[in-house]
């Protein structure tokens, strides 16, 4: 799978884009000062990098090598530091309790690794953290604007509120979205999206 990236990533300049993911842009106001995030997924670093430029202590993981070495390089272009991790998040050694938000943007994997990585990831935020999560919907396989083409690795509302019991969910929607994120994500498409709240103070 990794493998599969490097492939996709060396094609263009930047699969995605630069800027950061629009659902992300509209929820940071909710993020501490300075507050540590981790943005698993991140691929060439355009929300790790963009948070980081927020003034946020980011940590960014991704399976790609070479989307891990593109998000060095646009961290160093922009002039933020961007604590990079290339690694297979079903075998990271995750820090526990650490971060006040985990950041998870279009990152799909098939339902058992699913519910680890999701359980891991909810297990990293301190109390009251907060996740904040978009993915594509099952409904996007009738859309062409990018997206695994299995319906079993698509994420209903439902979905995210089974797999994350402790979350507090402040947002939790599904619906239409119209993407412009690099040639990667280009037109309509359907999406879940949410942002979730880790019980405590």
């Amino acid at each position: 799978m990794s493998e599969f990236w490097n492939e996709k990533y060396g094609q263009v300049d930047f699969l995605y884009g630069t800027h950061p993911n629009e659902f992300l842009l509209s929820q940071a106001w909710r993020l501490p000062t300075g507050g540590r995030v981790l943005v698993l997924g991140d691929g060439e670093g355009r929300n790790g990098v963009w948070l980081a430029e927020q003034g946020f202590d980011v940590t960014s993981v991704d399976y790609s090598a070479v989307g891990c070495e593109k998000a060095r390089q646009l961290a160093d272009e922009r002039d933020v530091s961007l604590a990079v991790h290339c690694a297979d998040l079903t075998e990271w050694d995750w820090e526990e309790d650490g971060f006040d938000a985990v950041v998870l943007i279009y990152l799909h994997f098939e339902p058992p690794a699913r519910r680890e990585v999701y359980r891991r990831a909810a297990a990293a935020l301190r109390p009251g953290g907060l996740l904040i999560v978009e993915l594509f919907h099952p409904r996007q396989l009738a859309y062409q604007s990018g997206g695994p083409k299995r319906a079993d690795m698509l994420v209903r509302a439902s979905d995210l509120s089974q797999d994350l019991p402790g979350l507090e969910w402040l947002i939790l929607a599904e619906g239409k979205a119209l993407l412009d994120e690099g040639p990667g994500h280009q037109g309509p498409g359907f999406v879940t999206h949410g942002v979730g709240r880790r019980a405590g103070s």
